[in-house]
């Protein structure tokens, strides 16, 4: 990784193999801006992978579901709690993923608490709210905000196709009431509006194999996507071992998370082993209202 930031707040990074690792500068930028861009974290072989994964096998077809943003248009969710062997289970699990958010979050152990696919159809994909994913989070008692995500682009992620949008720095702004806003749970629109004259609002843009890294309490949101691309990301969240939830819901308690060398998603060949994985049923999940159903349901 390069030594110094770049981009208009220093907060983007480039992987660079094998000499990607959470510097002071690294650090300071997450620190300060509750997030931080690795141009390149995946390479071509690696996102490839990934998205052979979910086009070819019916994961998206047997397991997602719709969450209605608050006009009633629909973003599609792929969501399961464990990791497993094969391509998808092995990216939560990478050093360059699992080690470098654990660093982030100040060197505790991680788990991993859930994985999800974001998914926005070309010209009907609906919004995700501004929100904080601990506003989730908090309702299923887990009691601090020591939780930390991985946004991976499978498709071009930007602003044409509804890509994210973050306030840089919120996350000092500590957690923000949510209540449902359509089918999913949004930060509280008053105080949103009063954030934003506090923190810059920007964009964004990524392109296939680049992850942004971001603190739980990191105000986010992400328009319809009105364009004729697709737009597909891959989404890795973990929680501190120490943070254990103290309620039972529809994500999982401490287990060990088994971590493997960079290379091993670029030899794997497992493209598809979903048992084990625990796909979520969005009827267990009281913090969405879920809106078109997986075809097997």
């Amino acid at each position: 990784m390069e030594k110094t930031g770049f981009g208009p707040f220093k907060n983007e990074f480039k992987y660079e193999d094998p000499e990607f690792r959470v510097t002071d500068e690294v650090r300071k930028a997450f620190d300060e801006c509750g997030f931080i861009i690795v141009r390149g974290l995946m390479d071509d072989v690696e996102t490839g992978k990934i998205k052979k994964s979910l086009e070819e096998y019916g994961l998206v077809e047997k397991y997602a579901y719709g969450v209605p943003d608050a006009v009633g248009r629909e973003p599609k969710v792929l969501l399961w709690c464990y990791t497993g062997n094969d391509v998808l289970g092995l990216v939560p699990r990478l050093e360059k993923v699992a080690s470098t958010a654990e660093q982030l979050l100040g060197g505790d152990e991680l788990y991993h608490y859930h994985t999800k696919v974001m998914m926005k159809d070309a010209q009907k994909g609906g919004s995700f709210e501004w929100h904080q994913d601990y506003g989730y989070w908090y309702k299923n008692g887990n009691l601090r905000p020591d939780m930390i995500s991985l946004f991976l682009a499978v498709d071009p992620c930007i602003q044409e196709n509804g890509g994210l949008q973050v306030l840089v720095g919120s996350h000092s702004g500590g957690r923000v009431d949510h209540n449902f806003d359509g089918g999913q749970q949004g930060a509280d629109k008053e105080r949103v509006e009063h954030l934003k004259k506090i923190y810059p609002h920007c964009f964004v843009n990524l392109q296939p194999g680049d992850g942004i890294i971001f603190h739980c309490l990191l105000l986010h949101s992400s328009g319809p996507n009105d364009s004729a691309m697709r737009r597909w990301a891959f989404n890795c969240s973990y929680n501190k071992r120490s943070n254990n939830p103290v309620k039972k819901h529809h994500h999982p308690f401490y287990h060990k998370l088994d971590k493997v060398g960079n290379n091993v998603l670029r030899e794997c060949d497992n493209y598809c082993e979903p048992e084990g994985k625990e796909f979520v049923d969005p009827s267990t999940d009281a913090t969405v209202k879920a809106g078109s159903k997986p075809a097997e349901q």
